[in-house]
């Protein structure tokens, strides 16, 4: 994907017409959820229906998420849908060391292909703690985020401030490993389009790029929040301009300081920029 992507939309694995439904309905990256949208009773059919669904390559990325990496589920997920033409990556549930993130990329490592690229999902206290050693775990982790309806509840955080700890803590420690800026997690209010802006515009200051989804409604949000206005995108191409001209620190003429770390920044804004 030549984009960065800003939207995963959630979809159970359960339901095959909803997830062929989602892969048309804008969202960057599509997640097939085998683990906590599916129920128990329902799981060997949720497999089956998403190794049919993925035996061809998709128009959208398309990640699946198998169940726990301790449980008795896992390694039938696996053998199912790690090396299909339609998976383009495999997101990892309730990740709580590196040595899970080393285990299951020697498990899906096949020969002439390699491993399949895979995302850790963050969900407990162990997780959040082993942080900066999961993310740096293996060169096929390519991202970290959190699960925080997990996180809320093993913290016993009934709101949402006592959860900005943890959530800096993996942007910091995705960024130090090399890794992208963290995705929000989801928002679980579907109908609640303004909390969900107001909760983006507080997830872009502390670090995050885009937010998983769980109904098509909430991808527009999401896009608008993260996409810079166009005041952001105005100061960007005048520090960009001014770094042209001149090389080295110099202050623009609305007293705004400029260096190589500004210019960085606005650099990034304008790439940003071009999805609008």
């Amino acid at each position: 994907m030549t984009e960065t992507p800003l939207t995963w939309l959630y979809v159970p694995g359960d339901r095959p017409a909803v997830v062929a439904k989602a892969l048309v309905c804008g969202a960057d990256v599509v997640v097939v959820d085998l683990e906590d949208a599916v129920a128990p009773d329902r799981k060997e059919y949720a497999r089956a229906a998403t190794a049919e669904l993925l035996s061809q390559p998709q128009q959208v990325p398309v990640q699946v998420r198998v169940n726990a990496l301790d449980g008795p589920l896992v390694a039938a997920d696996l053998h199912a849908v790690a090396a299909l033409p339609g998976v383009s990556g495999l997101r990892l549930p309730k990740v709580t060391s590196p040595e899970q993130i080393t285990g299951i990329a020697a498990r899906t490592h096949a020969p002439g292909t390699g491993t399949p690229p895979l995302h850790a999902l963050l969900e407990t206290a162990l997780g959040i703690e082993h942080a900066h050693a999961i993310a740096r775990a293996h060169p096929a982790l390519r991202g970290i985020s959190l699960g925080e309806s997990d996180l809320r509840a093993d913290l016993g955080v009934p709101g949402d401030t006592g959860l900005d700890w943890s959530r800096s803590r993996v942007v910091v420690a995705a960024r130090a490993a090399g890794l992208p800026p963290p995705a929000q997690s989801v928002y679980p209010d579907i109908r609640d389009l303004d909390g969900l802006a107001a909760t983006c515009a507080h997830g872009r200051a502390l670090g995050f790029l885009g937010r998983a989804a769980i109904h098509p409604r909430q991808l527009p949000v999401i896009e608008r929040a993260y996409l810079p206005t166009a005041e952001e995108i105005e100061q960007a191409e005048a520090v960009v301009k001014a770094a042209a001209r001149e090389q080295g620190a110099q202050a623009l003429p609305d007293g705004r300081f400029v260096d190589t770390a500004v210019v960085a920044t606005a650099q990034r804004t304008l790439l940003l920029a071009l999805r609008r």
